[in-house]
């Protein structure tokens, strides 16, 4: 990954499109790198997750311009490499599972992580998801407790429970997240590990129940009711 992370580091203190241009090949590389491992990622992934078995590399990436209509910061260039891996594609609405490389040159640490299940789901999903922790939490909490070494990720949740839903309840916590995401972050030494394909799969390979769990709430969500 270090022809990925160098270029990542440059364009982050150079972040234009003079610079952009005349580095190309560059960033031509380090995208040929990071396709080649999300490829491969896609195929570890399919071994144990049979939902994800037709995507490509489009399905999962992002472009690296950032789209400046409503932003007030206007660089033009993200300073990441991402790749959603989920059933359908990157804009199906599905849990999946998230892997972000984003040094910060200028801080000691980076900020690398994995992520699996749903970050920004419709709010009628949300509400599938959370209609299914109100019937029966424990599948949830087990899915949790099998993904040794994640943390859920309550960034963005809400202050309250939302109507509907107790704030009495023991899992009012669960209730209160707008995104269903378990996080975990990669150091520099992580990243740069000869055998970072192996444990990146063997960390989703963990998750898989939860997003599992999550992809059935979404399904009835999206599922035309009679």
């Amino acid at each position: 990954m270090k022809c990925v992370i160098d270029f990542l580091v440059e364009l982050s203190m150079n972040n234009n499109k003079e610079w952009f241009d005349s580095h190309k090949d560059q960033y031509i590389k380090a995208l040929e790198h990071f396709t080649l491992f999300t490829d491969k990622l896609i195929a570890g992934i399919a071994y144990f997750d049979k939902d994800i078995v037709k995507l490509t590399v489009r399905d999962c990436t992002y472009r690296i311009y950032r789209d400046l209509r409503f932003s007030p910061d206007k660089t033009p260039y993200k300073t990441h490499m991402g790749a959603y891996i989920c059933p359908g594609g990157k804009k199906s609405g599905y849990a999946g599972y998230y892997f972000h490389l984003e040094p910060q040159p200028k801080n000691t640490s980076s900020n690398h992580f994995m992520a699996a299940g749903l970050w920004h789901p419709s709010p009628d999903v949300l509400k599938s998801v959370r209609d299914d922790i109100l019937f029966d939490a424990q599948p949830y909490l087990g899915s949790v407790r099998r993904a040794e070494g994640w943390i859920i990720d309550y960034d963005e949740a809400l202050k309250r429970v939302p109507r509907g839903y107790s704030a009495d309840s023991q899992n009012e916590d669960l209730f209160r997240l707008r995104n269903h995401l378990l996080a975990r972050n990669m150091d520099d030494a992580y990243v740069y590990d000869k055998d970072l394909l192996k444990n990146v799969l063997s960390e989703f390979k963990k998750t898989h129940t939860f997003v599992a769990l999550l992809n059935r709430s979404v399904t009835y969500a999206l599922t035309p009711q009679n």
